[in-house]
């Protein structure tokens, strides 16, 4: 066998294993970076169907669920009494309203006088706010036993009333900077801090208010994507 014959065979062969490991470490290197990838949290897919069978997301939508329910269930029980609306009483029903209720704002006023319905425009705007707290105005005029009684000097006074008890009041704009421009929220932090209000229930809402934007933001936003792919 001419020698210079064997020397290139085996060069070739060897050259050829070279290529083979070469293609075979290329092909470890390929699914190494595959599997990576598909290790890689910001790369899997989220499963919807194992989410919903999650015991834990199931208990937090059963307690939001139940949360909403007493929710519900307490403020038509309000409702029965006469929360959240600013309604006009007779002196008649006076005693009732106050005594019926645990939290009670009464604005006496008189019907020719000026700060009397700035007073009211913004009684008006709080009551369907605070639920919680039954809002309510008498005519001074057609209430002379507890005009006497509650010693109303100033109109217009709101007596706050605490399970039955006048426990506070708000005479003229003297708690609101004395000026008629005063605006509903200074009203409201006045009748928070006197407890009247709920702190609480005001962020409540303002969550709310701001859950329910988000959602229209989003409706909206997939509106003009769709008229946009038409």
């Amino acid at each position: 066998m001419d020698p210079d014959a064997v020397k290139s065979t085996l060069s070739n062969l060897a050259f050829g294993n070279v290529l083979v490991a070469a293609a075979r470490d290329y092909k470890k290197e390929v699914l190494a970076n595959e599997k990576a990838q598909a290790s890689n949290p910001a790369n899997e897919e989220v499963d919807f169907d194992d989410l919903m069978d999650d015991p834990e997301l199931e208990k937090l939508h059963a307690d939001r669920i139940a949360a909403l329910k007493r929710e519900v269930e307490k403020r038509e029980r309000f409702k029965r009494q006469g929360h959240g609306e600013y309604r006009e009483v007779s002196e008649g029903d006076f005693l009732g309203e106050v005594t019926r209720s645990e939290k009670v704002i009464c604005h006496f006023y008189h019907k020719e006088f000026y700060r009397c319905k700035i007073m009211d425009k913004h009684l008006k705007t709080l009551a369907p706010r605070h639920v919680d707290t039954k809002f309510i105005k008498m005519d001074a005029e057609n209430a002379p036993f507890f005009v006497t009684k509650l010693a109303i000097k100033t109109l217009p006074c709101v007596i706050l009333f605490s399970k039955g008890i006048a426990m506070d009041r708000l005479v003229g704009f003297q708690d609101l900077g004395a000026k008629d421009d005063f605006s509903t929220t200074k009203l409201e932090n006045v009748l928070v801090k006197k407890g009247m209000l709920s702190e609480k229930k005001r962020e409540e809402d303002e969550e709310e208010y701001e859950y329910q934007e988000s959602i229209r933001r989003s409706v909206r936003s997939s509106e003009n994507v769709n008229s946009d792919s038409d």
